[in-house]
């Protein structure tokens, strides 16, 4: 996974909790959902990587 996809997606889970947390102090459970949602989504495209690049660690371990 690069670097900058790394940042991206904590860069998103960092947001997402802080409209949640934003959300939650004003009583706004619209932009509490919306923060919920950005922090999910920013830890599945995370998983997402993850996954790939152990599928990539695989097909390089059968490589050698």
């Amino acid at each position: 996974m690069g670097l900058v996809d790394k940042l991206r997606n904590r860069f998103r889970m960092a947001r997402g909790r802080a409209e949640a947390k934003a959300g939650r102090a004003t009583g706004d459970s619209s932009l509490e959902m919306k923060g919920q949602g950005r922090r999910f989504g920013g830890a599945a495209r995370q998983a997402g990587e993850r996954a790939k690049d152990a599928g990539k660690d695989i097909k390089d371990a059968f490589k050698e």
